[in-house]
């Protein structure tokens, strides 16, 4: 395991030590130089927003604008004026005229969080955008030309989306010209000591995680990833009664039901979460998050469905030959 690297993305810190992060950010770095479309992949929490920002402050841009939006934030008429920018009178309140975020991002980056959510027709209009077509601000009679890089995120199955009808075939194309998929962190254990530590110190420098703390945060599936990982630690710290943490005062969620316990050995007078086990429990609990449906659960696992499947009848072997 090597040690930790902390990167400071627009003002936003990434603790990377895993080797699955450092390979990801490797092809970032490698990614930002080009203009392609990027599109974000990862479980909510997993920390798409800071690739992101990692593609912009790497690329040729990264002296140009930064725009972001989340594109589950507005409702659809807020979210086109809000893009486009409107002309004096476009409507009742319409009392200037107003740049949309494309205009404000030109020659920089976009980013646009959650796309999964964007209405129908905002995908026609974002879709002419992307291809290059100039486009009317509200109201407006001029077309307005942008130069803008667009980096997007989703934490949806997009690809299921568009069988579905709920996303158009086109521009999940047009925005996945480079796909970066982000993994959750029950796939990235080095990571989570690291990251625990940032967010205790960001908090009280004076705190410290015993042993068996830290193998705690480790043996837990982080459902809600960095984010949920951030508030244990957060709650601990602002409860904290003396300056070690131990595992009792981190207070973490149970196990999915029907999940089986993880095995464990000992190293030490530390407990570690054995990798075969950990790797089942995600599994059985990504079934369970999502009924059963296997192509979604291989999705939410950063995996393919016939790893899934692979999977799956090795562990009904292994069952049968323990009924034996």
């Amino acid at each position: 395991m090597g040690s930790a690297q902390g990167r400071v993305f627009l003002g936003m810190t990434a603790i990377i030590a895993s080797e699955p992060m450092l390979r990801l950010m490797g092809m970032v770095e490698r990614v930002a130089r080009s203009n392609a479309t990027v599109l974000v992949i990862g479980e909510s929490g997993s920390g798409k927003e800071l690739i992101a920002r990692a593609v912009h402050q790497y690329s040729m841009r990264s002296h140009r604008p930064w725009v972001d939006l989340s594109c589950a934030a507005l409702p659809e008429h807020l979210l086109e004026s809000e893009l486009f920018g409107y002309d004096k009178g476009a409507f009742s309140g319409a009392d200037a005229h107003k740049p949309g975020l494309f205009e404000l991002a030109h020659q920089g980056t976009i980013f646009l969080d959650e796309i999964g959510e964007l209405d129908p027709k905002m995908q026609v209009k974002l879709l002419r955008v992307l291809d290059g077509v100039p486009y009317y601000r509200l109201g407006g009679t001029k077309k307005v030309t942008v130069d803008v890089r667009v980096v997007a995120a989703t934490n949806q199955d997009l690809e299921a989306a568009v069988e579905d009808g709920r996303f158009r075939s086109d521009l999940y194309h047009r925005l996945s010209q480079i796909s970066l998929r982000v993994p959750p962190l029950r796939q990235r254990m080095e990571d989570i000591a690291p990251l625990a530590r940032h967010f205790l110190a960001q908090h009280d420098p004076a705190l410290q995680f015993s042993e068996g703390a830290v193998a705690a945060l480790e043996a837990h599936s982080w459902p809600g990833n960095i984010r949920e990982l951030r508030n244990v630690v957060t709650k601990a710290a602002v409860l904290a009664q003396h300056e070690v943490i131990h595992a009792e005062d981190l207070a973490l969620r149970p196990a999915a039901s029907g999940a089986p316990p993880a095995p464990t050995h000992r190293n030490g007078d530390a407990s570690l979460t054995s990798i075969d086990g950990m790797e089942r429990r995600m599994i059985l609990e990504a079934l369970e998050a999502t009924g059963g449906h296997q192509q979604k659960a291989a999705a939410r696992l950063g995996i393919s469905r016939r790893t899934l499947s692979r999977k799956l009848k090795l562990y009904e072997t292994e069952r049968a030959g323990a009924a034996v």
